[in-house]
Formats: C-alpha cells, structure tokens, sequence
C-alpha cells in the first residue's frame, strides 16, 4: 500500500494543528527544494534519514533483447538514495514487529486446522 501525498497532508496537517493547505504548501516547498537542489548537482544528507544524490551514466552500449540490435544508450543522470542508520533501523524493527503480530494472530486463530 503506497501514501499518497495527499494522506501525509492529512496526517501532518492533524499532527501539527495547522490547516491542510498549510501543510501541503511547506510539504510541497520541501519537494520542491529537494528536485532544485539535485538539478544543480548538489548533494543533500539527512542525517540518519538518507542521503539523496545524482549520478553521472555514461554513454553505454546495449542490445535490444526483442530484436538482439545493439543500441547506444545516451549519457544520463538519476538520482540516488542511500538510506541512513536510523531509517533502516526502525524499518528493519517495525517489519519484524509486524511478522510478530501476524505470527501471534495465526497462532491464535488456530492456523493448522484444514477445512475441507
């Protein structure tokens, strides 16, 4: 299940008291800042949360795998994302609390018994 934008406005707006297009304007502005500062080839960390980064692809020679032609792939940038301890960490712990919860609920259902 993906978050809209849409749904962090709804819940930042709630968290902090203020309106929702007061939210969605700061949240949009912080977007914003981060695609101009990766279009100038700036690099931007986080701590703990990720550092966002571009990266410079050459020119490449690859094959096209419907007709096997080979095709020369141009030179292009694309933003990279390296996720920081902190994130990782509490991705990792949620995730493994989840299974645990959904473990828990199994073995209380009774999960073995085969209906036929």
């Amino acid at each position: 299940m993906a978050t809209t934008k849409r749904e962090l406005v709804r819940r930042v707006a709630q968290t902090t008291g203020h309106k929702q297009n007061v939210a969605k304007e700061i949240i949009q502005k912080f977007l914003d800042e981060i695609v101009d500062e990766l279009a100038q080839g700036h690099r931007l960390e986080f701590r703990e949360f990720g550092i966002f980064d571009t990266i410079h692809k050459r020119e490449r020679v690859a094959r096209n795998p419907r007709t096997g032609a080979t095709v020369t792939v141009p030179p292009k940038t694309v933003v990279y994302f390296k996720v920081g301890r902190l994130m990782k960490a509490r991705v990792r712990d949620l995730q493994a609390q989840a299974k645990a919860q959904a473990q828990a609920a199994e073995k209380s259902n009774g999960s073995g018994a085969v209906n036929a």
